[in-house]
């Protein structure tokens, strides 16, 4: 049987660690993705903070899938160097944590044509990607809805314009379904190549609303099976987005969590897929 490695979103359970890695481990997960700790987003978590977080998932015998990092997550004409440097408290974060994952995204538009940012954006990752090269971790661009990369054939421009093996795709099927795209046939084979990590989210076309894996037009069964059918034997990290959904992140709670975790596992298992 083909095996993934469970994880998701602590913060989406609870604000405190302890609570997170609690309600992950009972849920048969090993590893959490961390986005923010005790309300504080992960790039702004001092060192002390940072040694404490790592101090209980050592102790949950957890480990880090990615740091769910904000970086990117910003409009085109961001100061740059702002922004570098929340790429490298991010990296430290994730060299404290010990993982190679970061999330990033690829810039809002801000009602602008995509295409007139386009230039702007190439050369803002191209300078993250290179940043990340030298420090020995990967990026994951996430597809969130209104940044450059949201759509197939922006995302594809950005990871082959880049061209860096640092820059790789997070795959979030609800992101998809909220910008009108259908994952499987409108970006799945396109993107293939370069999927490194996958998000587990699904949402409906007539509402935009996030539901549980399964029970929106994500095709998330289509997508496990291709992935499992092309030997993919990384993470599955839940970002549920059940109860609360803003900018910067979202929230489902302990309960919907756990709902939210369900659904998933039956749709792996039916497909042959073991979570561990």
């Amino acid at each position: 049987m083909t095996r993934w490695m469970l994880s998701g979103f602590g913060d989406e359970i609870d604000p405190q660690p302890d609570v997170q890695v609690a309600v992950l481990k009972a849920l048969g997960a090993h590893h959490i993705e961390v986005r923010s700790a005790w309300g504080t987003n992960v790039v702004e978590l001092g060192a002390d903070d940072l040694e404490r977080l790592a101090a209980i998932i050592d102790a949950a015998s957890m480990g880090v899938s990615a740091i769910a990092s904000p970086v990117g997550k910003a409009d085109a004409a961001v100061d740059m160097d702002d922004e570098l440097a929340r790429l490298r408290r991010a990296i430290v974060a994730a060299h404290r944590l010990q993982c190679r994952y970061i999330r990033v995204f690829s810039f809002f538009h801000d009602g602008r044509e995509p295409a007139a940012v386009r230039d702007e954006v190439l050369a803002r990752m191209s300078a993250m990607a290179s940043v990340a090269e030298q420090e020995g971790v990967i990026l994951l661009h996430e597809n969130e809805k209104e940044i450059y990369g949201d759509v197939p054939e922006r995302i594809l421009d950005l990871v082959e314009a880049v061209g860096s093996t640092a820059l790789r795709l997070a795959w979030d099927s609800a992101n998809f379904v909220q910008v009108g795209v259908r994952p499987y046939a409108d970006a799945f084979s396109a993107l293939l190549a370069h999927i490194e990590y996958l998000q587990v989210k699904d949402a409906l076309f007539s509402t935009g609303e996030v539901v549980p894996a399964g029970e929106g037009d994500g095709d998330i069964a289509r997508i496990v099976e291709a992935l499992r059918d092309v030997g993919y034997g990384g993470f599955a990290s839940l970002e549920p987005h059940l109860a609360d959904a803003h900018v910067l992140g979202g929230f489902s709670g302990p309960t919907a969590f756990g709902e939210a975790a369900r659904a998933f596992r039956r749709i792996a298992e039916a497909s042959g897929v073991e979570l561990v």
